[in-house]
């Protein structure tokens, strides 16, 4: 067995599986402190590093594509201290981080396991029931339904939507994306059959994340759905067309653009009676006229 035990963490290998409990120290990230233990069995492992700095070096674990709904929600987006597949090694134990290293890799080897993309999960995901608050509202997952609610921060448009609650089989895609920059992050969640392009800010179906302490927690929810959605590598099934008459077409059409009026006139009525900005007026308004 091959182990090497840091303030930022301990990994351990048998032969099988990865062992990946997290420090107790200040400088690991809270997603890794939440998440908890992880263990990666041998098949999900595409390759491992170990890379030496002067004061520190890194162990990495690199997983095979589609191996863990973590990784596949967040887009490999992210980083240190909230990656659970790095850990910071001190330059003492340089030797230890080598040998553990050649350990992994012997067994890759001699497993022959190959570094290519994987047709199922490996990982299972985080556990639920959970529930996450960050940004401008909280998520919460058991296992069947997503429940967004909001808070005080959220946008008027949004908040008068009131919570969201989504039944697992009517979610086509999660996505996590962290503030970068001046620009904000989300947790979206793609609905079938409607798709939207709104900014999160007014979308009733993504919270907005602006770059505070918790918003990695959010990730979990992404991950914890993830699991549970059909494999990235499932061919997706198209449901063909009903036939229609010749006249189905123009009247489908003719229906869109009423509805689309429609909401122009409902945009309208509520920025004259000061719900919407006329910014927040403004982008809603260029949304729906695209569609025209």
């Amino acid at each position: 067995m091959a182990e090497i035990i840091q303030k930022d963490g301990t990994w351990a290998f048998d032969g099988d599986a990865l062992r990946l409990t997290p420090g107790r120290d200040k400088s690991v990230g809270l997603l890794r402190r939440t998440l908890g233990e992880l263990v990666v069995p041998l098949g999900a492992l595409a390759g491992v590093s170990f890379e030496q700095g002067k004061k520190s070096g890194r162990l990495r674990l690199r997983l095979r594509d589609g191996a863990d709904p973590l990784l596949q929600a967040t887009g490999g987006r992210l980083t240190e201290p909230h990656d659970p597949y790095q850990l910071v090694v001190e330059s003492d134990r340089y030797g230890v981080a080598e040998y553990f290293t050649d350990e992994v890799r012997n067994a890759l080897l001699l497993d022959e396991v190959p570094s290519g993309p994987v047709t199922e999960y490996l990982l299972p995901g985080p556990r639920v029931p959970l529930s996450m608050s960050a940004g401008d509202g909280t998520a919460s997952f058991d296992g069947e339904r997503v429940r967004l609610e909001w808070n005080w921060k959220t946008e008027d448009v949004k908040a008068a939507a009131g919570p969201r609650t989504l039944a697992l089989t009517d979610i086509a895609a999660v996505e996590w994306q962290p503030a970068v920059g001046l620009e904000n992050g989300l947790l979206r969640f793609t609905v079938k059959d409607a798709p939207t392009t709104a900014p999160p800010k007014f979308d009733p179906h993504a919270v907005e994340l602006w770059g505070f302490k918790r918003d990695p927690l959010m990730a979990l929810v992404a991950a914890a759905v993830q699991a549970r959605l059909p494999h990235p590598s499932e061919p997706v099934e198209r449901p063909r067309p009903p036939a229609a008459s010749p006249a189905a077409p123009p009247a489908a059409a003719e229906d869109d653009t009423d509805a689309l009026l429609r909401r122009l006139r409902e945009l309208g009525e509520l920025h004259r009676a000061g719900v919407l900005t006329q910014e927040e007026f403004t982008l809603a308004k260029q949304a729906v006229l695209k569609r025209l």
